[in-house]
């Protein structure tokens, strides 16, 4: 408009404020068209960042029929199969495949986000008495059916905020957060009594244990050592019995 006004020299103010407001207007307009188209892609690719983190995606925008639509399909598609994976994975990295509580590494991941904030907690390891004589007289398939029942057995008895690990072979670990001397004496009594009275499958059988308190989630290794040395004290007395720590 304005090559045409200098060529002819007819100047119409008028009309270049129009035009010229309208491209305003048109440009302002276009820009937040391409803001709100390119929006669901820019949510599609903060989510594709989070997945490669190995976060879990909770809100997942759906589209329409469009092409940015059948992208954040596949994108959702994609957030959910790799949710679902990284869950199969990490449950199997941390827990034990025979009795179904955390493995040794999951325990210790567990634990540390139980410790946070350095609340008051007992850690507790249990070992069974005369395991290898199962082995031995009845056979391997016989005492891997004791560790299931006395892993699900364990499970029951304690409370559901405490964490309970098969620590390697027949030794067992649990965290008491929130608990005391006297409430973990219970609890392990309690177990007692309940493997006492109802025997598990394939043989009779009893634990020991050591407790320990566990002061600060940066001390745990030293807990670890003081209720391991708890356990074995209560072995050398004689067995079947809880020792806590000094």
């Amino acid at each position: 408009c304005i090559v045409v006004s200098a060529i002819t020299w007819r100047w119409q103010a008028d009309t270049l404020v129009v035009i010229l407001l309208a491209t305003l207007g048109g440009t302002a307009a276009g820009v937040g068209a391409i803001h709100a188209l390119l929006a669901p892609l820019t949510k599609a690719t903060a989510m594709l960042r989070a997945i490669q983190r190995g976060e879990r995606v909770e809100a997942i925008p759906i589209g329409g029929e469009d092409l940015v639509g059948r992208l954040l399909r596949g994108v959702a598609e994609a957030a959910n199969e790799a949710a679902a994976r990284s869950e199969r994975l990490t449950l199997a990295a941390e827990r034990d495949p025979l009795t179904g509580v955390h493995n040794r590494r999951g325990f210790l991941a567990a634990v540390n986000k139980a410790l946070a904030g350095n609340p008051p907690a007992i850690l507790a390891f249990l070992d069974l008495d005369h395991f290898k004589a199962i082995n031995d007289k009845l056979g391997h398939a016989a005492g891997d059916t004791v560790l299931q029942a006395f892993g699900k057995r364990l499970g029951q008895v304690v409370r559901k905020s405490d964490i309970c690990a098969r620590w390697g072979g027949e030794e067992f670990a649990v965290l008491l957060p929130h608990a005391s001397l006297a409430d973990a004496q219970e609890v392990m009594e309690r177990l007692r009594t309940s493997v006492a009275l109802n025997p598990l499958p394939q043989a009779s059988i009893t634990f020991s244990c050591g407790l320990t308190t566990v002061h600060a989630a940066d001390l745990l290794e030293d807990a670890i050592r003081a209720a391991d040395g708890a356990l074995y004290a209560a072995k050398n007395a004689g067995r079947d019995r809880i020792n806590a720590a000094e």
